[in-house]
C-alpha cells in the first residue's frame, strides 16, 4: 500500500470515528489518536524520511489537508455534543410550572414560650422590666440572700443540683437570685424597682404527670416606698384575668415563704365550673396558681436596701403550670418530648 493510500485510509477511518463519537471524552481521545504528537498523522510525517525528494512535499501537503479537515470536523462535532449536553441538562432541570408547589412547613413557638411571652408583654405594659440571669448560681445568691441560711429547713423544699464538691455552686432552684443581684445594683434614689425574671429552674423531684426536675418560672418584684398588700392583690388579679379570662377571681391564703412576710398562696376560680365546685378543683371552686407575699426585711437588708424606708412585694409563678391550666395539658412531660404533633396544636396561639 502506497503512502497516499495509507493517508486516504486514515482519513476515511478518522472521519467515521469523529462522526460516531457520542461524548466529549471520546471525541478528545479520537483527536489525540489522529492529530496528537503520537497520533497517526504524526507517524506519517516521521516516515517521510524514507520517501524520495519528489514525494515528500506532496505527502506533506496531503497530510496537512487531512489534519485541517480533522480539526474542522472535530470542532463541528464538539459543538454538536456540547449543544446536546446543554439540551439534556435543561430537559433534566426543567420545571413544570403547572404542577402544584410543595407546601413549606413552618414551625411554631413552644407553648411554654407562648405563655412566657404573653405574661412578659403584659407585665411590661404595667411598667415592669424583664431581667434575666445565670442558671448556674452561687449558694450565696440562691439561698442566703433570700433569707435561707445554711441548715435552714426551707432548703429541703428546694433541694437542687450542685455542680461542685464544695456545694458553693448549683443549678438555681428559683429565679430569685436575679432579683437579689438587681437589688444590690439598683439606685432607689432615682427610681423604684419593678422587674420580672423569667427562666429555667432546677430542683430534685420526681418526673411524673405534674412534676419535673426542670421547669420554667417567672418571678416578679416591686420595691418602693409605701407599697402595700393591696398593690400585690391588684397586680395578681390583673395577671390572672389577663391569662385566664376577665371573669376569673382570685383569693389569697396565708402561707409561708422564707423570703416574704406575710406570705400567701394565690388561688383562681376554677376554669371548669366557674367556682361552683367540680372534680377539677376537688369541689373547692378554686385552683392554686402561684405564691406571693411582701418582701421580707432581711432580703432587703441583705442587698443593702433600707427596709425601714423601702418595702415591696414579690410573686412567683410556674410557666409550665400556667400553660397546663390555661390549655388543659394533662402531662407536664409533653412539653419536653419534642412531639411535633403535640406542639402543632398550639400553632394558632403564637403571635
Amino acid at each position: 500500500m502506497s503512502v497516499f493510500d495509507h493517508i486516504q485510509t486514515l482519513k476515511d477511518q478518522g472521519l467515521t470515528q469523529i462522526k460516531e463519537a457520542n461524548d466529549l471524552d471520546t471525541l478528545n481521545n479520537i483527536r489525540v489518536n489522529l492529530t496528537g504528537k503520537k497520533g497517526e498523522l504524526t507517524k506519517v510525517l516521521r516516515s517521510m524520511k524514507d520517501l524520495s525528494n519528489e514525494e515528500r512535499p506532496k505527502v506533506g501537503q496531503v497530510v496537512n489537508e487531512v489534519r485541517d479537515l480533522f480539526a474542522t470536523e472535530i470542532d463541528n462535532k464538539k459543538e454538536q455534543l456540547q449543544q446536546a449536553e446543554l439540551e439534556a441538562q435543561m430537559q433534566k432541570e426543567a420545571i413544570d410550572v403547572t404542577l402544584p408547589g410543595k407546601e413549606s412547613y413552618l414551625g411554631s413557638h413552644h407553648l411554654i414560650n407562648i405563655v412566657r411571652q404573653d405574661i412578659e408583654e403584659f407585665c411590661v405594659s404595667l411598667g415592669y422590666q424583664v431581667i434575666t440571669g445565670p442558671e448556674v448560681e452561687s449558694d450565696h445568691y440562691n439561698f442566703e440572700m433570700m433569707n435561707i441560711p445554711k441548715n435552714h429547713p426551707a432548703r429541703d423544699m428546694q433541694d437542687t443540683f450542685y455542680v461542685d464538691a464544695t456545694h458553693e455552686h448549683l443549678m438555681r432552684s428559683q429565679t430569685s437570685p436575679v432579683q437579689a443581684r438587681t437589688l444590690e445594683k439598683h439606685d432607689f434614689s432615682k427610681s423604684p424597682l419593678k422587674m420580672i425574671s423569667p427562666g429555667k429552674v432546677y430542683r430534685r423531684d420526681d418526673d411524673d404527670a405534674t412534676h419535673s426536675h426542670q421547669f420554667n418560672q417567672l418571678e416578679g418584684l416591686v420595691i418602693d416606698e409605701n407599697i402595700t398588700m393591696a398593690h400585690l392583690k391588684g397586680t395578681l388579679q390583673a395577671i390572672a384575668q389577663h391569662v385566664f379570662g376577665e371573669d376569673r377571681e382570685i383569693r389569697l391564703r396565708p402561707s409561708y415563704f422564707p423570703f416574704t412576710e406575710p406570705s400567701v398562696e394565690v388561688d383562681v376560680t376554677c376554669f371548669a365550673c366557674g367556682g361552683k365546685g367540680c372534680s377539677t378543683c376537688k369541689s373547692t371552686g378554686w385552683i392554686e396558681v402561684l405564691g406571693a407575699g411582701m418582701v421580707h426585711p432581711n432580703v432587703l437588708e441583705n442587698a443593702g436596701v433600707d427596709s425601714q424606708k423601702y418595702g415591696g412585694f414579690a410573686f412567683g409563678l410556674g410557666l409550665d403550670r400556667f400553660a397546663i391550666l390555661k390549655y388543659g395539658v394533662s402531662d407536664i412531660r409533653d412539653f419536653y418530648l419534642n412531639d411535633v404533633r403535640f406542639l402543632e396544636q398550639f400553632r394558632q396561639e403564637a403571635k
